[in-house]
């Protein structure tokens, strides 16, 4: 016998290199090609293909002796016109989507130089398809055609480079390998000139096309399925499967492998198929059959099975069934190894089982995937339009056919509206990259080309009553029949709430009310949890806040929890970027509305999104934030605040001040929230000390000046001074405001230098603190000719204030011990950072920058220790 030629390796390279080098000259000029005329050339390499698909069919059913000539014919007028049809007006070159709303441009570039492999059971289709693919996409390709049908392929290939190349392509943009071997399609796909392959064949082929390194369109193998329910159009039925196996002989990788039927009709359709010339396999010649067809080491058909007739098999297997014989049926119960034939067969054979109902159908074809076909293909007959869903929920196949013959139903189009296509992707099922039909999107590069874009920002305010005795909108307020208010002892005491009351009982409607004046300090999870028991017994649809933050806060959080009993503070006290995209969400309130009455001036919270709770576990303040929290209506009336402690008017007075100027240098400030900003900013240096030293005018401009700040901080957000304040007063117990006054001139100050870290906001275009502080202080009239100047004026100007009132400006005057605090100062920076408001500051900090401004505030450096800085 003579030794076989080996394959000169060298050659084969060299031959590959020279195909790869004449493919990227090709690229090259198709780079420049207009859609029109890709779409030229396209259309003339379609009619090509049309006008040969007879001749290639019967071409291919010679060479390779499989299957069915005439539908072989068929399957290339597919691979040309309904290919075609699908494709004809996709946009695969330049500008494909433009999104003028989003500011987003989507460009088609081609993915470069393709490996195309094609198979021995559709030859000549597959070569048709992927050429024009390619070509509407500007890819060149290299075929690595299948040795058994290499006349018939190489025909289709020169069919489609001819009609190409006279419509305008380039010689060179289809190609392939005229002596084909294992050795010459592993240097194609492995070649780095190559950019993907689309790989269709057998199961190694398809896995040495994914081991490469670089994409791979491959497919994975069929044993597809098909479920006859119970409910199934039996003449349909027994027809759209005996069509599907005797089309091409089978050799479809979508085509029924199996029948699993019901055995309440099985009888029925046995009976239909054998009048469709379905043989039903004898007992005793099963294992004769299964031989015969099946590697026995493999567990796969045997080459000569693939497409062969159904004669041609029972006589390889040496059986005797009748000459009109289409199909052959193999009654079984077993799947898996030890039963080949429960396989993928790639003919006119069938392995038919018969089950009880629908729980053990859809265990038999879970276990018949599972065997080789995940992935691919399953269907179902029947008429439950529920069933059908439920089915193709339950299996693990990227295609589904419903009541459609699976061969020809799983490539697209004919009988269905899925894409078209002669590759069929199995996922990660099938050990795929796609689990769909690829098309020529499939073979693009799309490169997105995103212009900048501004957020859309927004103002989001509740209704707001101001001026004296505007309380009195309660008694003709709509929806109010049951009321909860929140407020605090003191509240009761000075006989706030009897106020509130005076105006609930003026109604005509008659009002019932419950107090929870359970507020005693800055709100816990605790004392909210509390409150919202009280709640869910009340039922209230309305819940009225009044006193200071603590109350309305607290008032707030209830709401949220009455309204969203499901509500996690875990989740609730999540930081985001966007407060309209975070990951927690709150539902909207529809059970209750909210009225919030303020008896402080500083916090802003009657008209803001925002609640600071302290974890009472953690002893950790968090401020919360969604659009869910803001009061439906704020009532400011300066009756309320005519009793205010000093010590609360100045807390919440440079609260309010922080709030404003915070808001003003916030990478969210708006040319609708600057205005806001700067006039609180101007009330309150001009009221705050007159308020304190009891100008009952002041006062009344002090609770203005605090809403108009909480208006302005509600919709631009604050910084990292409230990021700072929140975890030192959770830790050391200092009032809110107090810890916000001390904490903000060392802000300032950071705040103004140029960044390290830039913040993140479309809107923030460039880094503006510095002008943005200086511009406040000529919006005061203060003294400065550079922005440095300007900005130590403010900052002196605050500390000048914050005297006024009786505020030290240092940690230290607080009680606070100098050695805990350097123990905990990284853990509160870190904690800092994490705040909600940090993500709004101008500039965004590190852990050593948050951690230096605390440790300066025990002493008040540069603050109450400075001595050499002057104005």
């Amino acid at each position: 016998m003579a030794e076989q030629k080996q394959p000169n390796i060298d050659e084969i390279k060299t031959n590959i290199n020279d195909m790869v080098k004449r493919a990227h000259i090709a690229l090259d000029e198709m780079h420049d090609f207009d859609q029109a005329k890709v779409d030229k050339i396209t259309h003339a390499m379609v009619i090509a293909g049309v006008d040969a698909h007879q001749m290639l069919g019967e071409m291919a059913a010679k060479e390779t002796g499989r299957g069915v000539a005439e539908d072989k014919a068929i399957k290339d007028l597919f691979a040309t016109e309904e290919i075609w049809h699908h494709i004809r007006n996709d946009k695969t070159v330049g500008i494909i989507d433009e999104d003028p709303e989003q500011d987003l441009i989507k460009v088609a570039e081609p993915l470069g130089v393709l490996a195309g492999i094609t198979p021995v059971t559709n030859p000549t289709s597959t070569t048709l398809f992927k050429s024009i693919i390619s070509m509407k996409t500007r890819n060149a390709i290299i075929f690595s055609l299948h040795p058994q049908a290499i006349k018939s392929s190489i025909k289709a290939a020169e069919i489609m480079r001819d009609a190409a190349v006279a419509a305008g392509a380039p010689k060179d943009a289809i190609q392939w390998i005229v002596n084909p071997s294992r050795e010459a399609t592993n240097a194609l796909i492995k070649h780095p000139g190559v950019a993907c392959t689309l790989a269709t064949g057998g199961p190694g082929l398809v896995k040495a096309a994914y081991s490469t390194g670089k994409p791979a369109l491959g497919v994975g193998p069929g044993n597809g399925p098909v479920y006859i329910e119970a409910s199934a159009n039996i003449p349909r039925a027994v027809n759209d499967l005996v069509l599907s196996k005797t089309f091409d002989n089978g050799m479809i990788c979508a085509t029924e492998n199996s029948a699993v039927i019901d055995s309440s009709i099985y009888d029925e359709v046995k009976e239909q198929l054998e009048l469709s010339r379905v043989y039903f396999v004898p007992e005793k010649e099963k294992q004769i059959l299964t031989d015969a067809m099946f590697d026995s080491t493999r567990l796969s058909v045997k080459g000569p099975v693939a497409g062969a007739t159904a004669q041609q098999i029972a006589d390889m297997a040496g059986i005797k069934i009748p000459e009109d014989t289409q199909v052959l049926a193999v009654e079984m119960t077993g799947i898996g190894p030890k039963y080949p034939m429960s396989g993928e067969k790639l003919s006119p054979v069938i392995s038919v089982y018969k089950v009880s109902g629908h729980k053990q159908a859809f265990e038999t074809v879970a276990k018949l995937l599972n065997y080789g076909g995940l992935g691919h293909t399953a269907a179902i007959q029947t008429t439950d339009d529920q069933l059908a869903v439920d089915f193709g929920i339950a299996v693990k196949a990227s295609r589904v056919m419903v009541n459609t013959p699976s061969g020809l139903g799983g490539v697209g189009n004919l009988y269905n509206n899925m894409t078209p296509s002669l590759t069929l992707g199995t996922g990660s099922w099938g050990q795929n990259s796609i689990s769909h039909n690829v098309t020529d999107y499939d073979l693009l590069n799309i490169k997105t080309i995103a212009k900048r874009r501004n957020n859309m920002q927004w103002i989001k305010l509740p209704k707001i009553y101001f001026e004296k005795n505007s309380v009195r909108y309660l008694a003709d307020m709509p929806g109010i029949h049951k009321a909860f208010i929140v407020t605090s002892p003191s509240m009761v005491k000075y006989h706030y709430v009897d106020k509130v009351l005076d105006e609930l009982n003026a109604r005509n409607d008659g009002v019932q009310y419950y107090i929870f004046d359970d507020i005693h300090d800055e709100p816990t999870t605790d004392t909210v949890n509390a409150g919202v028991l009280q709640m869910n017994g009340f039922k209230p649809d309305t819940i009225i806040a009044l006193g200071g933050g603590s109350p309305l806060d607290a008032a707030k959080m209830m709401w949220l929890l009455y309204e969203n009993p499901e509500m996690d503070f875990y989740g609730a006290k999540q930081k985001f970027l966007d407060i309209r995209k975070r990951a927690y969400r709150f539902d909207k309130p529809s059970k209750s509305q909210m009225v919030a009455i303020p008896s402080t001036s500083g916090t802003g919270s009657e008209v803001t999104p925002f609640s600071v709770i302290t974890d009472a576990k953690r002893h950790i303040k968090y401020p919360l934030a969604d659009y869910a929290l803001t009061p439906d209506v704020a009532i400011i009336d300066p009756q309320f605040v005519a009793t205010v402690p000093k010590s609360t008017i100045a807390a919440s007075g440079l609260d309010a001040l922080t709030h404003a100027i915070e808001s003003y240098v916030s990478t969210m400030a708006s040319d609708y929230t600057r205005p806001m900003s700067l006039q609180a900013i101007k009330m309150i240096f001009e009221n705050l000390t007159k308020s304190y030293n009891g100008d009952m005018v002041a006062r009344d401009k002090m609770h203005t000046a605090s809403t108009i700040a909480g208006m302005a901080f509600a919709n631009a957000f604050l910084g990292i001074t409230h990021s700072i304040a929140h975890k030192l007063g959770g830790k050391f117990g200092i009032t809110h405001g107090i810890a916000i006054a001390i904490t903000l001139p060392h802000v300032i100050r950071y705040n103004f230098e140029k960044p390290k870290k830039i913040a993140t906001w479309p809107k923030y275009e460039s880094f503006r603190a510095d002008d943005d502080y200086a511009q406040i202080a000529r919006y005061l009239g203060l003294p400065g000719n550079t922005n440095e100047e300007l900005k130590e004026a403010l900052v002196h100007k605050f500390i000048e204030l914050a005297h006024s009132v009786g505020v030290t400006l240092s940690l230290k005057a607080q009680g606070v011990s100098k050695q805990e605090l350097e123990e905990d100062a990284q853990a509160l920076a870190e904690l800092a950072y994490s705040d909600q408001c940090t993500t709004a500051n101008p500039k965004e900090p590190l852990f050593v920058d948050l951690k230096k401004i605390i440790l300066d505030e025990y002493d008040g450096v540069g603050v109450e220790t400075e001595t050499d800085k002057e104005v």
